[in-house]
């Protein structure tokens, strides 16, 4: 399940037939049905989390998905959250996070060993009380994000509501990246056994990651410091499939065929930082 759980999270889009060929690729004998089992246990499907993190309500209200388009150039203009899980050896915990889209600055996360909306809501209020209020907030239709509890915070504060499509994972791609390297550069390394263990250890890693790590996609600043200036971030969604094709977001870069994959700051004078996040 380990190879799995790291294969899905560097690649969110791939279902059980591509897991299966990776990992006969790795010499493993196994069939579809037994990575089918395996990822179900783990909650995942292709270009979406599974049922453990996004399961709707369906007398709760579905906003629309309002940033395709939308250029993002200046901090506080768009916040987004998501939920993802992590696996220790007695059972799953689960991390919330808020982040700012301009500078990718991880505003406040929490864990829980359950999926109830309190969690969600207290790290909401943790990133409205010390960074004010975003113009608006992108969540993806999970039940937790749909419920009264969290939608009220927002629509008190005046917020402007922004809700994913459903299969659309690319939609909230800003914090899939982040959860990537969450995993990569910490989890999967450290290999926490406890959740006491992981909070310090998400404690000092969110540290690194808004002050000392440098972000590419940011011209090597760190987000603390794009945050802070209100210079080098920014961000553009747009969709260019044709009517048939349209099942996900393709993020723009400057030189597509060259920085597939990464993102790109644009240095022509009036253009935000933009991101190809084109999957194939």
């Amino acid at each position: 399940m380990a190879l799995i759980d790291a294969e899905y999270t560097r690649h969110p889009f791939y279902g059980s037939r591509k897991i299966k060929r990776y990992l006969r690729g790795l010499g493993h004998k196994i069939n579809r049905k037994r990575v089918q089992r395996l990822m179900g246990i783990l909650g995942l499907a292709g270009m979406a989390p599974g049922p453990n993190t996004s399961r709707p309500h369906p007398q709760h209200k579905i906003y629309p998905y309002l940033l395709r388009g939308v250029n993002v150039v200046r901090p506080n203009q768009v916040w987004s959250t998501d939920i993802t899980y992590i696996r220790l050896p007695r059972g799953f915990v689960y991390l919330v996070a808020v982040i700012d889209w301009y500078s990718r600055k991880v505003l406040s996360w929490r864990l829980s060993n359950t999926l109830d909306s309190g969690f969600c809501v207290d790290c909401l209020e943790q990133a409205l009380q010390a960074y004010g209020t975003p113009e608006i907030f992108n969540t993806d239709q999970g039940c937790q994000f749909t419920s009264e509890a969290f939608t009220s915070v927002l629509l008190k504060e005046g917020i402007t509501i922004s809700m994913d499509g459903r299969g659309r994972a690319l939609d909230n791609i800003f914090v899939e990246r982040l959860w990537r390297s969450v995993k990569h550069e910490d989890v999967y390394l450290k290999g926490y056994t406890t959740m006491p263990d992981l909070l310090i250890g998400l404690t000092e890693y969110f540290v690194l990651y808004n002050t000392e790590r440098p972000h590419q996609s940011l011209g090597y600043e760190t987000p603390d410091q794009v945050y802070r200036t209100a210079s080098g971030g920014g961000a553009r969604i747009v969709d260019k499939y044709s009517e048939k094709e349209k099942s996900h977001p393709e993020i723009e870069t400057k030189k597509e065929t060259e920085n597939r994959g990464s993102a790109v700051p644009l240095h022509e004078e009036g253009y935000p930082l933009k991101l190809d996040a084109l999957v194939s």
